[in-house]
């Protein structure tokens, strides 16, 4: 009789905890397939890109001058006195560091701007996923790159990338 009545409160007891758990509602979101995907996302990524490669050219024509300035005025040593050749060699530096400091802004630049688009993109995706939630009485939601499987019926990505590409079509990046 001991033996029955504590296997009833034990299965009792799982019963209980297990209904409990079974009203709980867990969805599945892919935050980086949200962030890429998106409209203003996709838009801020081209835009980044397309200025990454633009800097990317200019600074390679500019250091690709510099370099041969360099070869022509070392080549050119012998014809220079001492003075003119430091002179110029200086003058070289100088505009070697101007070029270094401009390149170095301009990816500062870059990597300022794709924070600033992800904080956006976040600070907009919030009281999406939270009117989601209480609409549809989720209790947890839960990044997909935690999660090693799942039915795919519990995957709200492409829903909450439409509700986002309805409420912000684009980023302003200028």
């Amino acid at each position: 009789m001991k033996y029955f009545v504590k296997s009833f409160v034990v299965t009792f007891f799982l019963l209980i905890c297990t209904h409990t758990f079974a009203e709980q509602k867990i969805v599945v979101l892919d935050l980086t397939y949200v962030l890429n995907n998106s409209k203003a996302g996709k838009d801020a990524q081209e835009f980044l890109k397309k200025t990454f490669k633009e800097n990317a050219k200019k600074y390679s024509d500019i250091e690709e001058a510099l370099k041969k300035e360099e070869r022509d005025l070392l080549a050119k040593k012998a014809t220079f006195n001492k003075e003119e050749y430091t002179e110029k060699m200086n003058s070289l530096r100088k505009r070697s560091i101007d070029y270094q400091s401009q390149r170095r802004t301009a990816i500062d630049k870059i990597t300022t701007q794709r924070a600033k688009a992800r904080e956006t993109l976040l600070t907009r995706l919030d009281p999406i996923i939270k009117v989601y939630i209480k609409e549809n009485n989720i209790s947890l939601v839960a990044d997909r790159k935690f999660i090693l499987g799942g039915a795919p019926e519990y995957d709200i990505t492409k829903i909450i990338v439409e509700k986002l590409n309805k409420e912000l079509p684009s980023l302003n990046l200028k």
